[in-house]
């Protein structure tokens, strides 16, 4: 896994000196591997700056709590190239981290005052729960079960299981051109649960990581590999030249930021904060800089909620 890991953080680290100008459940597992081919940083698309807002004042004890701290605390993930990603300096970039600041800077915080934090699938709501983490950013799907447990702002991305698929792959289009063939997803997925149906007519394989269904893929030990697109994205833009998504999502999984249960004021102006930088056009590039490195199309955040 740290070979892995090292691959990605070499293109990554390349990506975001050239970009950052600001210092850059739906399933969650595995990442890794690295591109194929070097990255010419002058001919990536560049990141937005997001200016922080001043005289900001929330009636929110986890904004009290953060200000008096001078940081703001945000689970993320660590190990989702283009996502969400930490290479071996320390630093962290994708699309969910650059969701993150600009929330951050709506809050009245700059880069160098937020402090990422690795939080693991399982006890994301644990540590939210605990003030362990103000907020949490990180393919967090949002479902009636969590919202028990935590509150949710957003969503902030609509994201579905697909298929990822070879580049000169030209068979399968969709889950229903799946018959007969071999499909790789990580264990107690639901993407895989989704593909087990007998309506998709396909064979399974199970793995503990993503990482290892995209292996094969490479391989051509198996024929796909499924779960949520955006996790798959990022794949597609290490591989840009070997990969890629098929962009038939069959499942919905809206993605949010959590929150401690019962913080409405904060919910609020995270939600205003999402509505905004869509509006000034931050969200597409954003976007366009990492995921979009996968030749995916923005097609914008689904409208916030505000019940």
């Amino acid at each position: 896994m740290k070979a892995y890991q090292s691959a990605a953080a070499a293109v990554i680290t390349a990506l975001a000196a050239a970009l950052t100008a600001t210092g850059c459940a739906g399933d969650s597992e595995g990442a890794g591997g690295g591109p194929t081919r070097t990255v010419n940083a002058k001919d990536l698309p560049r990141l937005p700056t997001y200016k922080v807002a001043t005289d900001v004042d929330i009636d929110s004890p986890t904004w009290e709590k953060a200000k008096k701290a001078g940081k703001l605390v945000i689970g993320a993930k660590n190990d989702q190239p283009f996502l969400g990603f930490e290479n071996e300096n320390g630093e962290r970039s994708g699309f969910d981290i650059e969701i993150a600041k600009m929330i951050a800077a709506d809050l009245g915080f700059s880069a160098r005052q937020i402090e990422f934090k690795t939080v693991d699938t399982g006890v994301r709501e644990a540590a939210l729960s605990s003030g362990e983490v103000d907020l949490y950013v990180g393919t967090y799907t949002i479902n009636e079960e969590r919202k028990k447990k935590v509150a949710f702002a957003g969503p902030y991305y609509m994201a579905g299981a697909d298929l990822l698929i070879r580049e000169d792959d030209r068979t399968i289009a969709g889950p229903f051109s799946l018959e007969g063939k071999t499909v790789c997803s990580a264990k107690g997925s639901t993407a895989l649960r989704e593909i087990k149906k007998p309506e998709y007519n396909t064979r399974t394989v199970e793995t503990p990581k993503y990482t290892e269904c995209v292996q094969r893929l490479l391989a051509g030990e198996v024929d796909a590999v499924t779960t949520d697109d955006a996790i798959l994205k990022g794949y597609a833009a290490q591989y840009p030249d070997k990969l890629k998504v098929v962009g038939q999502p069959f499942t919905e999984e809206p993605y949010g930021i959590g929150m401690a249960k019962g913080d409405k004021a904060l919910r609020y102006a995270v939600s205003d904060a999402l509505q905004a930088h869509d509006e000034n056009g931050d969200y597409k590039l954003a976007y366009d800089a990492t995921l979009g490195l996968s030749g995916s199309r923005y097609v914008g955040p689904p409208m916030v909620r505000r019940d």
